[in-house]
């Protein structure tokens, strides 16, 4: 498989038999995949809230901005830091780019 390089134009979307959901027997979001559990911190679950399968990496970003309304760091920071954590993940296989494969368009849907 192809590695996807994530941009501010990617879509990053959950591929099928990926899920994002809030675990209530431990209280905390976590990333379900096939054999597979990650439980992401505080910051990575503020982001991950935005993907959607349908906004670009951009628009995460700027959203972003809008949310932090104390002091924020320059966009380009935030953005740096969202590519990275997003790419990384999607070099696991927990995120795809919609953009780039359309069948993860309908996945998304089922986040």
């Amino acid at each position: 498989m192809e590695r996807a390089a994530f941009s501010e134009a990617s879509v990053p979307a959950f591929p099928r038999g990926v899920k994002f959901r809030f675990n209530n027997t431990k209280q905390q979001w976590v990333i379900l995949a096939p054999e597979r559990l990650l439980e992401p911190d505080e910051m990575a679950v503020t982001v991950l809230k935005l993907v959607d399968g349908q906004r670009t990496l951009g628009a995460v970003v700027d959203t972003l901005m809008e949310m932090i309304t104390i002091d924020p760091p320059p966009r380009d920071v935030v953005a740096t830091d969202v590519v990275a954590m997003l790419q990384d993940l999607a070099d696991k296989a927990f995120l795809v780019d919609a953009a780039r494969a359309p069948q993860a368009k309908a996945a998304a849907g089922g986040k």
